[in-house]
């Protein structure tokens, strides 16, 4: 398949209600609206494809930048790539669900996810904590350094409150990940969300909406689900 054929496929797929959500939740025309359940089958022709992924990525479509990230090759693609690809990430639903999970499979993410966790820019921090969580939740505990991750857990603890809004989620759920799926350091995790829950963002209406990690963590608890791992990130 084509970009051409791919795009042919996605639009058919589209639908005006998940167009409308999407819209809501800060996507941009040009969308059609498909459930990423139902790219599944595109997938299934296309199977990963790197230069295909690039050609749907540059769309601009916000479909087409998603199902890029199912397809791309994430150990074929340089530190330069996806800094070039969170640089087209416009709003978070790109940068965590699209940029942060594609890097999360390759070998260089924790190297990039700590430059961009660095940056001072909200959704090039927001992509890096989350590629964190993604990682911790897909990969052995023995991937990851205890002292590395305490010591990111006291840069939440230090800063989530003054970090920008959308920053502010995905430190929370490093919190709340961690605790749930990386079981040596769950009681620090813990103690962390206690101080700082509950911690307010705003939306661009200025409504606040608060979270709170440590409630999520003990839904997670009671039901078993401590020291989860996914088999896969990507759909």
């Amino acid at each position: 398949m084509n970009s051409e054929t791919v795009m042919q496929e996605l639009e058919a797929l589209g639908k005006e209600r998940l167009k409308k959500m999407y819209l809501s939740n800060g996507a941009q025309e040009p969308l059609f609206g498909v459930a990423t359940g139902e790219m599944k089958p595109i997938f299934k022709k296309t199977k990963l494809n790197q230069p295909l992924a690039e050609q749907l990525y540059a769309s601009g479509n916000y479909d087409a930048m998603y199902f890029a990230g199912i397809i791309a090759e994430p150990n074929s693609m340089t530190e330069a790539d996806y800094d070039r690809w969170l640089d087209s990430a416009y709003f978070y639903m790109l940068s965590d669900f699209v940029v942060a999970v594609t890097l999360s499979e390759a070998d260089i993410a924790q190297e990039v996810a700590d430059k961009w966790i660095a940056s001072g820019e909200d959704l090039r921090m927001s992509a890096g904590w989350s590629c964190y969580c993604w990682l911790l939740g897909s990969r052995p505990d023995s991937e990851f350094s205890k002292s590395k991750l305490t010591k990111m857990l006291e840069q939440v603890e230090n800063t989530i409150h003054a970090a920008p809004e959308r920053t502010k989620y995905s430190m929370s759920n490093f919190i709340y990940t961690v605790a749930t799926s990386y079981l040596p350091l769950h009681d620090k995790a813990v103690a962390t969300g206690n101080a700082v829950s509950p911690v307010e963002v705003k939306s661009d209406t200025g409504k606040s909406k608060f979270l709170n990690a440590v409630g999520n963590i003990q839904k997670t608890a009671a039901r078993g689900k401590l020291g989860f791992k996914r088999k896969h990130v990507r759909c």
